[in-house]
């Protein structure tokens, strides 16, 4: 596993905040419930988005070394008009052009807080692709749009999961991770549509010490085969293992078991 230089990570996340102006502007009705999180409207999920974002950029820009409530950070809940898009759109253009320019200026390597084993503002840049990544799709579902992600970050973003998985369950920092098998068992992921050299296939073992995985295609006691992003929505649970293009083979009701427990993040 190789991970995305700090660069690729910041235009993606000025990308995906493009993507998510995009959706606000599209005319959507912003207070249609969003399918995947049925407690929040689509504007409500923004908001939830953009005050993330607005928290990662204050921890990298005053090199926070605990965590920052979120309460101290300016402007975290948006503009306090409801239902402007207009309004909406240029909290989040501000709100992208100042985390991108925080990370940017930071690099990977500047010393922040952070959780899951890393402290550095490299990791923010990673997390905030991928949380953009997982709330775009909320929010183009809530829209009734289409959504894409590339290749290369969609392939880090199973990666990133993995990791988290890993860390969780380690630490105890999420109770549902400890209900996870230890018995051996195993779960493929492989997508159908990329180059090798991309190596997009995951092997994901139940060991008696806890998960462990590794990229590579071998056999295991259930896979999930299908395009690329569509098998990274289905392990977000952003979509059905029965979505078209996707096929389970082998013990489904073990994928099922890991998707009802890994729900964090």
């Amino acid at each position: 596993m190789t991970l995305l230089t700090h660069d690729r990570y910041c235009d993606e996340v000025a990308h995906q905040v493009g993507r998510l102006r995009a959706v606000v502007t599209s005319g959507a009705d912003l207070s249609a419930t969003v399918p995947t999180c049925p407690d929040w409207s689509l504007e409500q999920l923004v908001r939830h988005t953009g005050g993330a974002l607005r928290w990662v950029e204050f921890i990298v820009r005053t090199r926070a070394q605990e965590e920052i409530p979120e309460e101290k950070v300016p402007l975290r809940e948006g503009p306090e008009a409801v239902g402007d898009p207009a309004a909406l759109d240029a909290w989040l253009a501000e709100t992208g052009e100042m985390l991108v320019g925080a990370l940017r200026e930071a690099g990977p390597d500047t010393q922040v807080w952070g959780w899951a084993g890393a402290l550095n503002a490299g990791f923010w840049a990673r997390r905030m692709t991928h949380e953009l990544v997982v709330h775009g799709v909320d929010a183009t579902l809530a829209a009734k749009l289409p959504y894409e992600v590339a290749p290369d970050v969609a392939a880090d973003a199973l990666d990133e999961w993995l990791e988290l998985v890993e860390f969780v369950q380690r630490t105890g920092a999420h109770p549902t991770a400890q209900d996870l098998p230890r018995d051996g068992r195993s779960i493929h992921l492989h997508a159908t549509d990329t180059p090798p050299e991309l190596n997009a296939e995951w092997v994901v073992e139940l060991a008696e010490d806890g998960v462990t995985w590794r990229r590579g295609h071998e056999k295991a006691t259930v896979a999930l085969r299908g395009p690329l992003a569509d098998v990274l929505l289905a392990f977000y649970r952003r979509q059905p293992l029965d979505a078209p293009g996707l096929e389970v083979l082998g013990e489904r009701e073990l994928l099922e078991f890991w998707l009802e427990r890994v729900t964090f993040g």
